[in-house]
């Protein structure tokens, strides 16, 4: 994606340190993004209502609503990627992060070059979700996936399911029988250029299984290999 193709991308930057914030807004115009700057987590939601950013650079620690909670809100009401900003140098919260529904993250202090490509990558994957509309409604034992409402059923009860969590699922269900590894799922369903370990598979697998209820056992590790989807 070049300068002309992100003069009409929108960027919501959310971070609380002035001075952060306007770096990124300047090297981000630089590119041709169109930016926009908000310090307090309380201003986020009405600011992403009334401008509709195409995504959103979000900082976790934020005064008024942490970035864990915005994310989550936001990720309920709109399909608009988010790109986690974090001082903290545990997994666990760029784990918990990603389940939430974040589209990437990038650990502070960052160079202006690594946050403008991962910007430019997380658009550019958004643009091709359309690949989502395309998905066929499939059903394999008690567990029916209904791609046109985007909906998961286990015995005609209705499961909540991240978007990860049901890109995980229907890649399982399109290739049942068929032992897939983490490298592939982290492909196929994070995409090659975000940069997260098999320990976000594992974690988002184990979600999902627990979710299927009682078909929870479809879902198989293979040991040394990745996961498989059993279609009997």
């Amino acid at each position: 994606m070049g300068k002309n193709d992100n003069i009409k991308a929108k960027v919501l930057v959310v971070d609380d340190e002035e001075d952060i914030a306007d770096l990124i807004k300047v090297n981000l115009e630089t590119e041709g993004y169109s930016i926009d700057v908000c310090h307090n987590g309380l201003e986020v939601l009405s600011r992403v209502e009334k401008n509709q950013p195409d995504i959103i650079i979000l900082d976790l620690m934020l005064p008024g609503i942490g970035g864990m909670d915005l994310c989550k809100k936001i990720k309920e009401k709109w399909n608009i990627p988010v790109i986690m900003v974090t001082a903290k140098t545990g997994e666990t919260d760029v784990v918990l992060g990603l389940e939430l529904g974040a589209d990437d993250y990038i650990k502070k202090p960052f160079s202006t070059r690594e946050l403008t490509a991962r910007v430019r990558t997380v658009i550019r994957r958004a643009a091709n979700k359309e690949d989502l509309e395309k998905m066929e409604n499939i059903a394999i034992g008690k567990i029916s996936l209904n791609a046109t409402a985007h909906k998961v059923y286990v015995e005609n009860q209705e499961i909540e399911l991240t978007l990860i969590e049901y890109k995980l699922l229907y890649l399982f269900m399109s290739n049942p029988g068929v032992a897939l590894s983490r490298d592939k799922l982290l492909d196929r369903v994070w995409g090659k250029d975000v940069f997260v370990t098999d320990r976000t598979v594992d974690v988002n697998i184990k979600r999902l299984r627990d979710k299927l209820l009682t078909e929870k056992d479809k879902l198989e590790t293979i040991r040394g290999i990745g996961y498989r989807f059993r279609n009997a």
